[in-house]
């Protein structure tokens, strides 16, 4: 009873340890090592099967990591016509009814029938998948990162085969046996449920920072980022660009095309300002409501943020049905004073696109490049019948 009441505390923590994971990734190290440590390996990954481009892709390498391997490698790839049990076995012997059960393999090739009794540490084919994969890629892998033998369990997700988890010994330990594959198949099982809620809560976290029309970051975000950015200009003094777009004539497309039309034309240009965004590295590309949009930058140039803004501004009087954008931009690259808060650059920039509207300009205004922004944005609150007042100058 003792081996089973450890693996029980082995199959709580890894839950435990799964449900505590904030991020994806933090997700599937904590799969990898609760399953590594759970089964007595040296060494464990997590693989999603990528249908769509016929192929394992690894998620993350836990544990004693071989020359090459990296703990979340950006293209560890494996096509699965190499793997033919993946297609096989996960998808067609268990869709034909039978049971997504984990498997061996041994550097030494094909197991051997295993004798009656636990199957403790014996290395042996049998029921409930116990050897039934045989892959000459596995095993070539097995040899070649010096580990004597590994145990799959195929994930599931949902209904379908999702992927694998592998853990691997090093060569001269016990081999896994049956009692191990089984073991294994429960682990796959508690890693399906917790994949299952990190999936939930990434789709949460995904509609909580997401235009849902644009598909844009949402006002939220674009808090959170300029924020981080603010602070990270004081820290160091890394250049942060605000610039904000007014659609221009969104009012007079929706009244005269309707609403349907109205929305296509912030799609379009939602997608405009998301191309030009990608100009400048790591921007934030976001519609903070209506018909006013903005583009957070932490890094490049001011004269870069402009040159992009310009581009943008001239894309955006292309489109159909669209009369261009207002657009201001402000920046620490620019002489706009100190900016201490993410406050006084959006004002900054809110000005600047004021200006822009105002005077009908095809280009965008630069906050410390005209004058009048300055004084704008510092101005006192403007009476509640006007028309519009600054974000952040309001009583």
């Amino acid at each position: 009873m003792g081996g089973d009441d450890a693996r029980l505390r082995a199959v709580v923590s890894l839950a435990q340890a799964m449900a505590a994971a904030h991020t994806p990734r933090g997700c599937w190290r904590a799969a990898a090592l609760g399953a590594c440590e759970a089964l007595g390996g040296s060494f464990a990954a997590l693989s999603v099967w990528e249908r769509g481009r016929g192929r394992l892709r690894v998620l993350v390498n836990a544990g004693e990591r071989a020359e090459g391997e990296e703990e979340f490698p950006d293209e560890e790839t494996y096509p699965v016509h190499q793997f033919p049990e993946i297609t096989e076995f996960l998808h067609e012997r268990w869709a034909g009814g039978g049971e997504p059960d984990a498997w061996v393999e041994t550097a030494e090739g094909p197991l051997e029938p295993e004798p009656a009794g636990d199957g403790r540490g014996a290395g042996a084919a049998g029921a409930h998948g116990y050897g039934r994969g045989y892959c000459h890629q596995r095993v070539a892998s097995l040899r070649r990162r010096g580990r004597g033998c590994c145990v799959v369990a195929p994930i599931v997700l949902h209904g379908r085969a999702w992927g694998e988890l592998y853990v691997a010994r090093p060569a001269g330990e016990p081999v896994f046996g049956r009692r191990d594959a089984d073991f294994a198949t429960v682990l796959a099982a508690v890693v399906a449920a917790g994949i299952s809620q990190t999936e939930r809560l990434e789709e949460v976290r995904k509609l909580a920072f997401t235009d849902p029309l644009t598909g844009l970051a949402n006002r939220r975000a674009v808090d959170m980022r300029l924020d981080e950015a603010v602070e990270r200009h004081r820290v160091d003094g890394s250049v942060v660009s605000l610039v904000v777009c007014d659609l221009n004539g969104l009012k007079w497309v929706n009244d005269t095309h309707g609403h349907a039309v109205g929305d296509r034309l912030l799609e379009r240009f939602g997608s405009v300002l998301s191309r030009c965004g990608a100009m400048l590295p790591g921007a934030l590309s976001a519609r903070l409501g209506g018909d006013e949009f903005c583009l957070l930058a932490l890094g490049p140039g001011a004269d870069e943020v402009v040159e992009v803004a310009t581009e943008l501004c001239g894309r955006a009087a292309e489109l159909e049905f669209g009369n261009g954008v207002a657009c201001g931009i402000a920046s620490t690259g620019d002489p706009i004073g100190p900016v201490v808060s993410a406050r006084r650059l959006f004002r900054l920039a809110d000005a600047a696109q004021y200006r822009a509207k105002a005077a009908r300009s095809l280009k965008p205004v630069v906050a410390g490049r005209d004058g009048e922004v300055l004084r704008l944005a510092d101005s006192p609150p403007k009476p509640a019948h006007d028309r519009r007042r600054l974000r952040g100058n309001r009583p």
